[in-house]
């Protein structure tokens, strides 16, 4: 996630007012201080992957169709930044949480568009009722069932090709593992501000096959 592309939602006519990097640095580092995340144990763990067992849990969502999972989650992320900021039926601001999470759906072909679905976990305090309603049609709220999640981390401020290559080198190795996981999409999950130059922690993640 490239900081340029997600300070967007700060500038005019957005906010409607024209903020400093330094304090645009402050908002980030207060959303992505100590947050909610989505509860789970780990089954198992090997050199190359964490086997995760994921509880059911609310988020909230938005789909876009992009080539650039870049561009996609930039889209993303400054729609759902909207709703928790008080654009939902209830004018609420909602807590940040983490990880922001894009599930991958690849296209069939290098030139065609991949679906990527952005989401926003619901804080603990909102899983039981769910959080309020979005005004805008593109975010809608969303359960994800139990599920096991086949985890590889890795550091550094990720490019497309970074998440593209993870997501490879971990299917080979649950191929070469025998591991039945579905195959036709797979979760980037980002847990840091932009502003965070050391100690990133990213994810790609493909789910457990019955």
């Amino acid at each position: 996630m490239i900081y340029s592309d997600i300070l967007s939602p700060f500038s005019i006519p957005y906010r409607k007012q024209q903020l400093t990097m330094s304090a645009v640095k402050e908002v980030f580092n207060t959303l992505f201080g100590k947050l909610d995340c989505p509860k789970y144990s780990v089954v198992s763990s090997t050199a190359d992957y964490e086997e995760r067992l994921y509880e059911g849990a609310r988020w909230t969502s938005t789909k876009i169709p992009d080539i650039e999972h870049r561009t996609a989650v930039s889209t993303g992320f400054r729609r759902l930044f909207k709703y928790i900021s008080g654009h939902n039926e209830k004018q609420v601001k909602i807590p940040m949480t983490v990880p922001v999470i894009t599930k991958v759906e690849p296209g069939d072909g290098p030139f065609c568009k991949t679906d990527f679905t952005v989401s926003f976990f619901a804080p603990f305090a909102d899983q039981a009722e769910g959080t309020a309603q979005p005004s805008d049609p593109e975010v809608f709220n969303n359960s994800l069932p139990e599920m096991t999640a086949y985890v590889k981390t890795f550091s550094g401020y990720a490019k497309d090709e970074d998440w593209t290559k993870q997501a490879e080198t971990l299917a080979k190795s649950l191929d070469n593992a025998g591991k039945n996981y579905h195959k036709d999409f797979y979760y980037t999950a980002g847990y840091n501000s932009p502003f965070k130059p050391i100690g990133r922690h990213n994810e790609v993640w493909f789910i457990k096959a019955d």
